[in-house]
């Protein structure tokens, strides 16, 4: 089933078309006003350019009017060969249309809303045949029933026009056509890009990039850059500035680069309540018990380090280096950033 994009948008035409998957681009007036194109032709050339297939309009209020237009556009510079002209439905529409297709010219009689209208679009030669569904079904008509009875006709008296799928507002409508059978479907950018989508397609990802995640990024590289490293003897006040840089809420008292203690949040608040007040000019050694803290090698996968959190049940671990220097905290969350 090809897949078509339908759209007048500059950005969405350069992202879809990146992707590698759209069989070609689908435009109507009524995109490109919307879109501000002052010079339509030039728009027209210049888009062909960057697509595998372009089906624009070729419009007329006679068959001799649309069949110049067509022929008007190929003189310009349209590639004849991937070049689509969509003509909507009428006596003189599928005039233009049997007239085109015998000069092997490609095109599309749209605005299909009845069965007889497709019969005489195939009848015609028409490269595409494309009834509009959520047009249809605005109107509370069974849009589906009329795909698949144009589909079955087609493939029951063999003509070679292909069916396509238009007017889709959401992605059950490319579901749609893909149950119905039909040859073609034209999608604007917003329907495609739900394609893909499946929740839990996401959580399987997200899942799937954590574990990667564990097995293959180490300590050091989620260790953050503001790291408080204090002396014991640096007072209570200067601890306090350095957790709110470092957003970690606690400080690593080294000495000759070893780590000796930590210094947290809950720590001072410990110390407030056993004190009544707080002395900010006090020197950690002195308002705090120094005790050696649980420590991870900064060369540790992060798998080592959820284990170490599950062992000890803390909150933060120290980070040392191969020789045992103090280098920071990581904390719980860190893993998960």
């Amino acid at each position: 089933m090809e897949l078509y994009l339908d759209s007048a948008n500059p950005n969405e035409i350069s992202a879809a078309f990146t992707l590698g998957i759209f069989y070609g681009l689908t435009t109507t007036p009524t995109f490109l006003q919307r879109q501000g194109v002052a010079n339509v032709d030039a728009w027209l050339l210049e888009t062909s350019k960057h697509v595998p297939v372009i089906q624009v309009e070729a419009l007329g209020s006679s068959a001799s009017e649309i069949v110049a237009e067509a022929h008007r556009l190929l003189a310009l510079g349209m590639p004849r060969e991937t070049t689509v002209f969509k003509i909507p439905v009428s006596l003189h529409g599928v005039e233009a249309c049997a007239h085109l297709s015998k000069e092997g010219i490609m095109t599309n009689v749209h605005l299909i809303y009845t069965p007889q209208q497709a019969y005489m679009a195939m009848n015609s030669g028409a490269t595409y045949v494309c009834p509009l569904v959520g047009r249809l079904q605005d109107q509370g008509t069974d849009a589906l029933a009329l795909v698949d009875s144009i589909v079955a006709f087609k493939d029951r008296h063999g003509y070679a026009s292909k069916v396509m799928f238009s007017s889709v507002r959401h992605s059950e409508h490319v579901r749609n056509a893909m149950d119905l059978g039909v040859d073609a479907v034209t999608v604007p950018w917003s329907v495609a890009q739900q394609l893909p989508n499946n929740h839990l397609t996401s959580l399987g990802t997200a899942q799937f990039d954590e574990d990667h995640r564990r097995m293959t990024v180490r300590v050091a590289d989620v260790l953050r850059p503001d790291q408080a490293i204090l002396s014991p003897d640096t007072p209570v006040r200067d601890a306090l500035v350095a957790m709110t840089v470092s957003g970690l809420g606690a400080v690593v008292l080294a000495e000759q680069g070893r780590a000796v203690g930590l210094f947290t949040d809950g720590d001072l608040r410990r110390l407030m309540e056993r004190q009544g007040t707080l002395d900010v000019h006090a020197s950690l050694r002195s308002a705090h018990a120094l005790k050696a803290p649980h420590a991870v090698a900064s060369s540790a996968l992060l798998n080592d380090a959820y284990r170490r959190f599950a062992e000890t049940k803390v909150d933060q671990l120290l980070v040392e280096d191969e020789s045992g220097k103090a280098l920071g905290l990581i904390d719980i969350q860190d893993l998960n950033s």
